[in-house]
């Protein structure tokens, strides 16, 4: 079949992708920029907001899996040319992440110092107190990380990928800016770092959702307080979302388990390890961009009734993960020494940041594709429970146990980490690539 016969042209896909990349790539790089930053107001500073993002993160991928239930849904609908029903499933999907995301600040304002004490009791002193700092500003801006990742959702459902980047490139460079005047200017170190962060989630948000009143969107959502539960739809989000939910939250939970096994190592052993992680979401970005474009495109296919064309797209978009975590891993690997050295990190650290990105580059580009990507289009595809059973499985039998026994038992440092990390990746994709060509993975979804 010639290119022009499918449902989506190479042009129209590059359109799709560019920019979800572009924006996933900014981010961590401003994430990467917000370490240096902090790192040089000393390591206990650098190790406390590392070991809070963890936390962070957790729920952050909460708020991401409800997104993603919508962009599952609305794509679908789009898929069917039905707007209304489109239009509706957004506005829920903007209730549900807002009502979420309250609970979680409440929660969160409640529970936070005992949160980090059960979490990294045997971290020291001074990078507790960083870290209490840190994760009380950040709490408060859930709601609106909630409400950005709705917002851009929606949007890229509808394969509007280029407003969601604009405005995450202007509150990206928000972010940096406001960290470089409050911890340079007005010295402000972890505290000013964390009010940046609030400030620039908060104007991401508001943005997002003021755009997407204009009658110009296919989606378009207006009357944000005249929303009300609609049981139907909420229940079609969750079932899309939930068992995402789940599956990023044992797997951010495995993280904390590690990183309570990091925690034992010292100071520079978690400077090593938050540097390192940095990178690899930096060398992970683009794959994880073609992975979040190929759910817009697989649920718009599968709503037009064309599952050949949803497998088509599958398999292309898990050969260009290939090429871009190839080319990311480079990238990443000839930029880390000269990041460590601009974060004015500790020798010893350092090489062994440096040592951990040797390893990462080799193996990524051989296990991750198949392991991620494929199971981004069996989400759009409904197949949502299998994602989250496997995922999970693998991520606590081999990433969690294996990392602990190995930090724990064994003492070969924070590269028991990333061991654990390929063998979750090595059988992931085995798994997943059975199912992909069973062809049981796609489901009705609306």
């Amino acid at each position: 079949m010639n290119e022009k016969n499918h449902m989506f042209s190479n042009r129209q896909l590059f359109l799709l992708l560019i920019p979800i990349i572009a924006e996933q790539f900014l981010t961590s790089l401003m994430g990467m920029a917000d370490s240096m930053m902090v790192s040089t107001v000393g390591p206990a500073a650098l190790s406390g907001v590392s070991l809070v993002d963890a936390v962070n993160l957790l729920v952050v991928q909460a708020f991401n899996a409800m997104a993603t239930g919508g962009v599952i849904i609305c794509s679908n609908y789009i898929g069917q040319r039905n707007l209304k029903k489109a239009n509706d499933s957004a506005r829920q999907v903007i209730l549900v992440s807002l009502s979420i995301s309250l609970f979680m600040t409440i929660l969160g304002l409640v529970f936070r110092n005992g949160l980090l004490s059960l979490i990294f009791g045997e971290v020291e002193a001074d990078v507790m107190r960083a870290s209490q700092i840190y994760f009380l500003l950040t709490i408060l801006s859930y709601p609106f990380v909630a409400l950005a990742a709705a917002g851009s959702a929606i949007f890229r459902s509808q394969s509007n990928t280029r407003l969601p980047m604009n405005i995450a490139i202007i509150s990206n460079l928000l972010n940096v800016a406001g960290n470089a005047t409050l911890i340079y200017v007005f010295k402000m170190g972890v505290a000013g770092a964390a009010t940046s962060t609030l400030v620039s989630r908060i104007f991401n948000a508001v943005v997002l959702l003021i755009l997407l009143r204009s009658d110009k969107n296919e989606i378009s959502v207006k009357d944000y307080l005249k929303i009300r539960p609609h049981r139907h739809s909420i229940k079609k989000i969750l079932a899309m979302g939930v068992p995402n939910g789940i599956e990023n939250s044992m797997f951010q939970f495995g993280r904390l388990a590690i990183q309570s096994s990091v925690s034992t190592l010292g100071t520079i052993a978690i400077a090593a390890q938050s540097m390192t992680v940095i990178l690899e979401n930096v060398n992970g970005v683009a794959g994880v961009g073609v992975g979040i474009g190929l759910m817009t495109i697989v649920g718009q296919c599968l709503g037009a009734g064309q599952k050949d064309e949803a497998i088509y797209y599958t398999k292309k978009m898990i050969k260009w993960g290939y090429i871009a975590i190839i080319v990311s891993c480079l990238i990443a690997y000839a930029i880390a020494r000269p990041v460590t050295t601009l974060a004015g990190m500790p020798a010893e650290s350092a090489r062994q940041c440096l040592y951990m990105m040797g390893w990462v580059t080799i193996f990524k580009p051989i296990l991750w594709a198949p392991s991620f990507i494929t199971a981004y289009g069996m989400r759009a595809a409904g197949d949502v429970k299998f994602s989250m059973l496997v995922s999970t499985l693998t991520m606590w039998l081999c990433r969690v146990t294996l990392a602990t026994y190995l930090i724990r038992v064994a003492h070969i440092g924070a590269m028991g980490v990333w061991i654990g990390m390929f063998s979750d990746w090595g059988l992931r994709a085995i798994i997943f690539t059975i199912r992909f060509i069973s062809k049981k993975w796609i489901h009705k979804v609306v």
